[in-house]
């Protein structure tokens, strides 16, 4: 184990729930053309126009530029489409791709805001990408932060946290051999406590057909309360999906918190197949991200979209349900949650280069 002295927890630093007040959140500007190739580029630029305008009344977006050129476009698209061009900082960052929640920093808090800066090795070595793992160093040179360097290959979209001391993460992900293969169970959940200051590491399956990553948490399971969770299930029992996700209910409904309380299970479903009939893709409405104002909800023109905004509203009832339809999104295997990352308000302000 990389130990840092001392380790985070031991500062008392905690890593807040994606709920809590956000000082901003964090995005990559979309380039690469092998991820969305032709019209496709344009199509999830749009995307990106229609999260900031949803995200920026209630937060500031800090947004990762690749170049000058990049720059120019995405000024003139905010001109176009009304965007607030104040109150996005940009960046200038080269990256690979966009998928910030991945690569990008995770920000911990105790007296002051601070970010661990795992290693990311593209969900297993992949794809041949550098420009990512190096975001992190990058932004320890912009920011004036505290920087914690666990040392090992982590990924934002394998973990979800309460806040109070519980996370969620999977078998399959965290304890797969193309990551950390030296680590067990028992030494994972050692880095996850040391980091994040979480007490207890609730281990779920991470099968999704589709799914890359080799099953991050943010398409399966959520904490949206301190005791609250969301649990996507399959309602069809001929879905190849159908049984893991059942598993992971039944996971959940066994899990007690730090005084015995059970968890508030809340189900929603999932949104059938999507993309061509030979290869599915991992389309998931558990892969939402929740701002300060307004809940972003990935859709998918499936009958099973206007339930979904119906639960999560009543879950939220002070937030505003914004659909973000996500079927050319999620040709790139990644979602709404994937491309941000929230930075936590902390009791002094965060300069901006």
């Amino acid at each position: 184990m990389n130990k840092n002295s001392p380790f985070p927890f031991e500062l008392d630093y905690r890593m807040p729930a994606e709920w809590e007040p956000h000082e901003a959140t964090w995005l990559t500007w979309p380039f690469n053309m092998e991820t969305w190739p032709g019209q496709q580029l344009s199509d999830i630029e749009s995307v990106y126009l229609q999260i900031i305008k949803a995200l920026q009344g209630g937060e500031k977006i800090n947004l990762l530029v690749r170049d000058d050129v990049l720059n120019s476009r995405i000024t003139s698209l905010f001109t176009k489409h009304g965007i607030v061009d104040s109150q996005v900082v940009r960046f200038f960052i080269p990256t690979d791709d966009v998928w910030m929640r991945d690569y990008g920093p995770n920000f911990v808090v105790s007296s002051e805001l601070a970010f661990n800066n795992w290693e990311f090795n593209a969900w297993g070595g992949k794809y041949e990408w550098e420009n990512d793992n190096a975001v992190g160093p990058k932004l320890e040179k912009q920011l004036n932060l505290t920087v914690f360097h666990p040392g090992i290959y982590l990924e934002g979209g394998a973990i979800d946290v309460n806040g109070k001391g519980m996370c969620l993460t999977t078998r399959e992900c965290l304890l797969n051999p193309n990551r950390n293969p030296e680590l067990g169970q028992s030494e994972m959940e050692s880095f996850l406590k040391n980091y994040l200051g979480v007490q207890k590491v609730i281990w779920c399956r991470g099968e999704l057909m589709g799914d890359d990553t080799d099953g991050h948490i943010d398409n399966l399971v959520r904490f949206v309360g301190e005791n609250r969770v969301i649990c996507a299930v399959e309602e069809d029992s001929e879905d190849p999906n159908y049984a893991s996700l059942q598993e992971n209910l039944k996971t959940l409904q066994d899990v007690r918190d730090d005084k015995g309380k059970s968890l508030d299970i809340v189900t929603i479903p999932m949104p059938g197949w999507v993309g061509p009939k030979e290869d599915r893709l991992p389309a998931s409405y558990a892969n939402f991200y929740i701002g300060n104002e307004t809940v972003l909800l990935p859709v998918y023109n499936h009958a099973n979209d206007s339930k979904t905004i119906s639960i999560l509203q009543e879950v939220f009832p002070d937030k505003t349900i914004t659909p973000i339809l996500s079927n050319e999104f999620i040709w790139g295997l990644g979602g709404i949650h994937c491309i941000t990352q929230q930075q936590p308000q902390a009791p002094q302000s965060t300069p901006t280069p």
